[in-house]
């Protein structure tokens, strides 16, 4: 792994059972599936015995709760799986899991309440107001407060889903309305013109920031197609940034992670402006797992291969629950 090294004790693949969660009901149920399929490729690989249960089944609570599993790896995005509620009932079953715990998966999840948590620990992020679902607004305190040009989200979705890039005022209500379809609140957030990366980490008490990604999505931005459409972006490791802007933004991965309160894995999402500042978007506690993925091309460049990720996640989780 080069100078990417993850202390963790190892544990032995053979006896260690896996049940990995995937599917589930959100609007990333695909997305899920798809991460969940590599990530089984990847643990047999590796030679973990795996159940595989897909939570948007009938009965998969009373398989989870039947399992005589080792560790659980929740591969599930988006509400239902990234929010806390499955870390939970881990928590309760009193089985280690990979990813980071309730609280920190439940904020994280939150654009809004990330912010928060960023501010206060001196990250950078772009300005911001909330809008809430049948409650007023005025266009004229949020271009104030995010600009005439802006990005609106869906403050609780993932994968881009339900995001638009406001141009000009005229154009506010509208990406307001498509956000609230799918969420009860949507965060419109001051646009920055600049070169888009996201900086994994891995780690429990001395998290590591594996190489930055520099991102080019073939549409406007990087939507849900973009993500996740063969050749819909270009992945760019090492980014071709400065090493000094890189280094930043590793350490403000880092300080994400912390100040989220995260283990085993988390993935920030930026933008350097034109001025050469990074500003940290959002941070992700399920990365995605696909063959498009982000974190699994960032280990590549840091010299873990697949099947080793997935068991350097187990591992952790095994870790952090002892």
């Amino acid at each position: 792994m080069g100078g990417y090294v993850v202390n963790v004790p190892t544990c032995d693949p053979a006896s260690t059972r896996v049940l990995l969660l995937v599917g589930g009901t959100s609007n990333e149920r695909e997305v899920s599936l798809s991460s969940g399929k590599s990530v089984e490729a990847g643990l047999r690989e590796a030679g973990f015995p795996v159940e595989v249960v897909d939570t948007g089944a009938p009965g998969y609570l009373r398989r989870i709760v039947d399992s005589d599993c080792d560790v659980v790896f929740i591969c599930l995005h988006g509400k239902e799986g990234e929010d806390g509620s499955m870390q939970g009932l881990c928590e309760l079953m009193g089985k280690p899991y990979v990813g980071p715990g309730v609280l920190a998966s439940a904020l994280a999840l939150d654009k809004a309440r990330a912010k928060t948590f960023y501010t206060a620990s001196g990250l950078p992020t772009p300005n911001s107001i909330l809008v809430r679902r049948g409650e007023s607004y005025s266009t004229d305190e949020i271009i104030a407060a995010a600009g005439e040009k802006c990005v609106v989200k869906p403050v609780t979705e993932g994968s881009a889903i339900g995001v638009s890039i406001v141009h000009s005022p005229q154009e506010l209500d509208a990406a307001i309305e498509k956000a609230l379809s799918v969420d009860t609140a949507a965060l419109v957030e001051r646009f920055l013109e600049g070169v888009e990366v996201t900086v994994s980490v891995l780690g429990n008490d001395d998290p590591v920031a594996l190489p930055v990604i520099e991102i080019i999505p073939h549409n406007e931005f990087y939507d849900y197609e973009a993500k996740y459409a063969e050749g819909g972006s270009e992945h760019i490791c090492p980014a071709h940034i400065p090493e000094e802007q890189a280094e930043t933004c590793r350490r403000i991965s880092i300080g994400a992670h912390q100040a989220l309160g995260c283990k085993g894995v988390s993935r920030s999402d930026f933008i350097i402006d034109t001025t050469g500042t990074p500003w940290i978007l959002e941070t992700n506690t399920i990365p995605g797992m696909t063959q498009t993925s982000l974190l699994p091309d960032a280990a590549h460049a840091a010299g873990i291969e697949f099947p080793a990720l997935c068991r350097l996640m187990i591992e952790l989780a095994l870790d952090s629950a002892r």
